[in-house]
């Protein structure tokens, strides 16, 4: 019987998994729907990516731009007419300015270099911040010459969101610095800031304390004074910006320790049929040196006050006259936008403390 006959075979060094092609093989060949797959996917990645650049670009931007308006950079040219002075009460006299005309004259030969500051209303126009005076020269100079270049005016926009008590400081700190602003207009803005419902101030004194924050707390006395004598013969003023700081201390001083200086002051006035500021601060001047009329002789019981003291209260001082029948408060305060109800609670409580209750 023969035997069968054996042969070797050599394998490689190394284990080769079945079905790998060899080193020297041409490569595989990708089919037209893997390649385009392949390209889709690419082309997706890539878009992704330039859409979240875009998106953190636009970010970035909207950012920028908020901070920019936040502080008035934003400029732009806007029709005058679009703009309104109803959302705040101007700090400006509108019946004297006399420095408007080298503003105009400043305009016309160089352009206006400080913009006005303006915040969206939200109805395509424009609530004024800043530059009464500003806008005020840009009208008066397009209604004289017709010029379309003044047809609008340069304007920085405020971004909106900003409370009205932010509003009103960045009016009235604009004008703080400037040294031709009297204390009747800032005691006129007091006073309308106090009676405006959409602030949060009760009285002149909370007015004050938040239009003039940063103003020299004497400086803010002066103002509570000058609204003290405007709410007094106010009505017949026609030029208090025309007043100065000491004629208008020494008329208030007059009005709140006098009875019956503020009539007859007005009363004075009314008789002077005053046309300029010149004669209109000599009617007063004279009334803020005047004697006092005597009393006139009563035959009854006097009534002249049997105690007259000084009561200093978180409010302030209040000047007290008490006489028979008759109990008199005076402090720089208007009683007048208190709420009745409140009034007569603290009568009650007036009396109850009088009678020990």
């Amino acid at each position: 019987m023969s035997k069968r006959k054996g042969f070797d075979i050599d394998f490689p060094g190394e284990d080769v998994p079945a079905g790998t092609p060899p080193e020297d093989a041409p490569a595989a060949r990708r089919g037209p729907m893997a390649s385009a797959i392949a390209e889709n996917a690419e082309a997706l990645r890539t878009r992704q990516q330039a859409e979240a650049a875009i998106r953190d670009e636009n970010d970035r931007l909207a950012h920028e731009l908020v901070r920019l308006k936040e502080q008035g950079l934003i400029v732009d040219l806007i029709d005058i007419n679009a703009v309104s002075t109803t959302k705040l009460a101007r700090d400006r006299s509108t019946t004297r300015d006399p420095e408007l005309g080298e503003l105009k004259e400043s305009i016309t030969a160089i352009g206006l270099s400080n913009p006005i500051r303006v915040e969206a209303d939200g109805t395509g126009a424009w609530q004024l911040v800043q530059g009464y005076r500003r806008l005020t020269a840009y009208r008066e100079l397009h209604a004289e010459t017709g010029d379309a270049r003044y047809a609008s005016i340069p304007a920085g926009i405020l971004a909106q969101g900003e409370t009205i008590e932010g509003l009103y400081r960045r009016m009235v700190d604009e004008n703080l610095v400037r040294r031709d602003i009297s204390f009747a207009e800032m005691a006129a803005l007091a006073l309308r800031y106090a009676a405006d419902e959409a602030t949060e101030a009760m009285d002149v004194e909370q007015a004050v304390a938040v239009l003039y924050a940063s103003a020299a707390r004497q400086k803010r006395v002066y103002i509570r004074h000058f609204a003290t004598l405007l709410e007094a013969i106010g009505s017949r003023l026609k030029f208090p910006e025309a007043i100065p700081r000491a004629l208008g201390l020494q008329l208030e001083k007059r009005i709140s320790g006098e009875t019956g200086a503020a009539a007859r002051i007005r009363a004075a006035l009314g008789a002077g049929f005053a046309t300029t500021p010149d004669a209109e601060l000599e009617i007063l001047r004279a009334q803020a040196t005047a004697k006092p009329p005597k009393p006139a002789a009563r035959t009854g019981a006097p009534d002249a006050a049997k105690t007259t003291f000084r009561c200093t209260v978180p409010a302030g001082t209040v000047r007290c006259a008490a006489r028979k029948g008759k109990v008199e408060l005076s402090c720089d305060r208007d009683f007048s936008a208190v709420e009745q109800q409140r009034l007569q609670a603290a009568v009650a409580a007036f009396f109850a403390a009088l009678d020990g209750a």
